[in-house]
């Protein structure tokens, strides 16, 4: 038996996603942003409105970075989400993180996180099915605490997940399969 639930934006897990920009006055802007995802190799893809003071910093800017939450600083990274850029000019000086200019775009590297995708603004968009921004991932560096044998292991990550049926967030920690090779043993 099934039960029926409310319509939400229910796909979990449902990333969190620390999107940072520079403000007109040079100071760092950062946001908490599930609605993102990878629509090519290098593009991303962010369902946020253009009154959201990342997205004239954007547009303003032409570049922002996406960096992945990690359990260490949920705290901090779902006051990026409560707390609004167009009220608190302040926001990210009040989180006690720390940036460094990315290497490849105008935008800031949250030291804290441990992986960051530097991205150059592609277009907005804004139609019937959604609104967002779209940028092409022309960088991207991780913290060496979360490096093994010069690759990402995710479990040292301890990347956050949201839950949008109770508004959680879980760390996702434990690998548990092999993509592209474990379900080769259902193949004929």
């Amino acid at each position: 038996m099934r039960t029926k639930l409310k319509i939400t934006e229910g796909i979990f897990p449902m990333p969190v996603l620390m999107v940072a920009t520079y403000n007109e006055d040079g100071s760092v802007n950062v946001m908490n942003a599930a609605w993102g995802t990878m629509q090519e190799r290098d593009t991303v893809a962010l369902n946020l409105t253009e009154t959201h003071k990342t997205v004239q910093n954007i547009k303003a800017r032409g570049a922002f970075t996406v960096s992945i939450a990690d359990a260490a600083h949920m705290v901090e990274a779902d006051y990026f989400g409560v707390e609004s850029g167009n009220k608190v000019g302040d926001k990210f000086a009040r989180s006690g993180l720390t940036a460094s200019k990315a290497e490849a775009v105008d935008a800031p590297v949250i030291n804290e996180f441990p992986i960051c995708l530097e991205c150059k603004f592609i277009e907005y968009q804004n139609n019937e099915y959604g609104c967002g921004v779209i940028g092409k991932v022309v960088n991207v560096t991780a913290d060496e605490s979360v490096m093994v044998d010069g690759k990402i292991d995710m479990s040292k990550v301890n990347a956050i997940a949201f839950d949008p049926y109770t508004h959680g967030y879980y760390k996702v920690t434990e690998r548990v399969g092999e993509a592209f090779h474990d379900g080769l043993k259902l193949k004929k």
